[in-house]
């Protein structure tokens, strides 16, 4: 996995230098990250990159070998992090409700300060070809089925009726990964408060409408009765602004 973030053309090995280096490249990605979710990957170019971040077309070049290379780290270092966040959250958490409560909150709280990557990430996977699209949809695969995992777990406690765990999966994300569309952190509901709605929207409807809704637990919250459907006309589950 190292070698996906390798630049083209290393800097000397003192940590100043990494460090350096390595704050130019994020910051040269953020740049390309603006600039494709604006134009989009076809029309997006290394000088329009390069004068979004304020730097030379040949600066550019230390760091990418082509547009193609900028595409694949911004798609891969995303979910590189999606994936690593959720598996840390998860850790010695058992409870499937909470796993989603967990799952939902990753995913929202890394999308809301970094919207215009939801939007790359969510239109250009194809854009991309040969090892970096089989690199990148191996890591989006990997957590795919860790979130398909917490699914499945919630599946098993609702045996009534038949779920497919692949249609919920997909159900989930089709939620999560439209929010660039419409959602705006700065003007609406917080991370914390919106990940709570789709938490308890998931949970109605893995339940189905004749059995009383699984029920994200709340931070630091008490266990309290749990309410019939009937009386939760628009589920919400309250959390605490993040």
């Amino acid at each position: 996995m190292e070698r996906a973030f390798a630049p083209p053309h290393p800097p000397p090995a003192t940590s100043d230098a990494r460090g350096t280096y390595d704050e130019r490249l994020n910051h040269l990605l953020a740049a390309a990250t603006e600039v494709i979710a604006r134009d989009g990957y076809e029309k997006a170019s290394m000088r329009a990159v390069a004068k979004t971040a304020g730097t030379s077309l040949a600066g550019m070049y230390h760091y990418f070998d082509s547009k193609e290379r900028m595409l694949f780290l911004i798609q891969f270092r995303t979910f590189n992090a999606l994936l690593a966040g959720l598996r840390e959250r998860l850790h010695d958490v058992s409870d499937p409700v909470e796993q989603l409560r967990l799952m939902v909150r990753n995913h929202v709280g890394y999308f809301a300060a970094n919207m215009a990557a939801l939007k790359v990430c969510s239109h250009e996977l194809d854009s991309l070809s040969g090892d970096a699209y089989a690199e990148t949809r191996a890591i989006r695969r990997a957590y795919y089925e860790l979130s398909r995992g917490i699914i499945e777990r919630l599946c098993s406690k609702t045996p009534a009726a038949a779920r497919d765990a692949h249609e919920l999966t997909m159900t989930l994300f089709g939620m999560l990964n439209w929010l660039y569309r419409w959602y705006d952190p700065r003007k609406g509901k917080s991370p914390a408060v919106l990940s709570n709605l789709i938490c308890s929207q998931m949970l109605h409807g893995i339940a189905g409408p004749s059995t009383a809704p699984l029920k994200p637990r709340r931070e630091g919250a008490r266990r309290t009765r749990t309410r019939s459907p009937a009386r939760l006309g628009s589920p919400l589950a309250s959390g605490k602004r993040a």
